[in-house]
């Protein structure tokens, strides 16, 4: 399909009068303009001037069985051929959601049975905020409201997820976080532990947890919430025992333990789900992003027993949902998605050969002059880009570095992302060793270039 054989620049034009981006300085993109994603085929994309890019961040962390699966576009127009849409209120469903629900009963972490649907990991992390407020509510414990996350967490855009999340940038745009939400300290050695070893760091950082508790008080916290490897906020992998010991905190204050999958699940740490890749037994999980590889908008939210008993059982109606809930185009669609992933042993092939080869490789840059630490699990790299390694000194002020560095690798026809001065790569399950080899080389032509850019402007 061709939607015109405009120019570049005129899609730019155009670009530039009608279309706001997220997360994005809207002056700055009028006056850079947009590059023009055209198609994508595997791990590549194509721009409108015939670049082929290397996609290192699958999409938006998301697209796990690469670009042009015709299964997927096949599937989705036989459903919409069938039955495009029809929505889950009113006691209905459609086969599609149904199927799904089964399916993901299968593979997510043990004892998570019954799934509520949404278009987005931002939806479904709002449905977290009202499903575990409202579990508390039904129990007679109406002071449990207060949901502790990180600093430096992302759990999405709406107001509520914005909330959750622990990014200073957003919180400053919109009166955030509502009551509610607080954020302690993350597990992020390199800038809170550079002078203690992991497992005194790992103790120090599940202590900061339970002082907020403490501080909060017991009965007034509803949950705990967080990323297996906090994603969007630089790739932060926790110390080995972090998980065990924040899940005894949440026995121990009798508070409801929340996963957000949204990055890690569907094989990104080579397993179907970070929390089986750290054994954590999560009360609730969020999830979107790999289910339909991105192909379409679908997340949900995946609850145990221990929850549905007192929500479903006890709870009477509850008045919460979206007009796309169990999209059936969007389940069919991640059906097929979920049935490739399974017969080409994508989570496999990642865990016993990619993963391990992409991290060997992308930690021969911890001997760059630039790179203070290199830190990863399965498919998720994070390089931190430092102004003083002997020193662990980093930039300041904080992202120009980094921002340098991405506009270096999309011109060297590289996509990763910038994270404050540190870089991200989350390639699709689907990425081979050449195309690893051809990630290294490019990454340390921008970086090199990079450094030459700091030397000049002073930074």
């Amino acid at each position: 399909m061709h939607l015109s054989n405009r120019t570049t620049e005129q899609w730019q034009k155009i670009d530039s009068a009608h279309h706001l981006h997220p997360f994005t300085d809207f002056k700055e993109l009028i006056n850079t303009g947009t590059r023009i994603i055209i198609s994508g085929k595997g791990n590549y994309v194509t721009d409108s001037e015939n670049n082929k890019i290397l996609d290192m961040m699958a999409g938006l962390w998301c697209v796990n069985i690469g670009y042009g699966r015709k299964e997927l576009a096949e599937v989705a127009f036989e459903q919409m051929q069938l039955l495009p849409y029809y929505n889950s209120f009113f006691k209905t469903a459609t086969t599609p959601s149904i199927e799904l629900s089964k399916i993901l009963a299968d593979i997510t972490p043990e004892g998570i049975e019954r799934f509520f649907y949404g278009s987005s990991g931002s939806e479904s992390n709002d449905t977290v905020v009202r499903l575990v407020r409202r579990y508390w509510d039904i129990l007679g414990k109406k002071n449990k409201k207060t949901f502790i996350s990180r600093t430096f967490a992302y759990h999405g855009s709406t107001m509520a997820s914005a909330s959750l999340g622990g990014m200073q940038a957003m919180h400053n745009q919109g009166d955030l976080p509502l009551p509610g939400f607080v954020h302690a300290m993350p597990p992020y050695q390199y800038k809170f532990g550079k002078n203690i070893n992991e497992d005194e760091f790992c103790k120090f950082a599940v202590n900061e947890i339970e002082k907020k508790i403490i501080e909060i008080g017991s009965d007034n916290v509803a949950a705990f919430i967080g990323e297996p490897i906090q994603g969007a906020g630089g790739v932060i992998v926790p110390p080995r025992d972090y998980w065990n010991l924040i899940q005894d905190l949440c026995k121990k204050y009798d508070i409801l333990l929340c996963i957000d999958e949204v990055i890690c699940g569907f094989g990104r740490t080579g397993e179907w789900f970070g929390s089986q890749h750290y054994n954590i037994k999560p009360d609730v999980i969020t999830f979107a992003k790999g289910i339909t590889s991105g192909y379409l908008p679908l997340s949900g939210v995946g609850i145990g027993k221990k929850i549905s008993d007192v929500v479903i059982k006890q709870g009477g109606e509850f008045y919460h949902g979206y007009t796309y809930s169990g999209h059936p185009v969007a389940c069919a669609v991640a059906i097929e998605n979920i049935r490739i992933i399974k017969e080409e042993r994508m989570i496999e092939n990642t865990k016993k050969n990619i993963a391990p080869y992409l991290q060997k490789r992308m930690r021969e840059f911890e001997n760059h002059p630039l790179v203070g630490e290199v830190r990863g699990e399965g498919l998720l790299v994070g390089v931190e880009l430092v102004k003083n390694k002997e020193k662990k000194e980093m930039f300041d002020p904080v992202g120009t570095v980094g921002n340098i560095c991405r506009d270096h690798c999309m011109n060297n026809n590289l996509i990763m992302r910038a994270v404050r001065d540190g870089m991200m790569c989350s390639p699709p399950l689907t990425i081979t060793k050449d195309d690893i080899d051809k990630c290294v080389e490019r990454f340390k032509k921008s970086l090199d270039a990079t450094l030459e850019d700091i030397k000049k402007l002073d930074i």
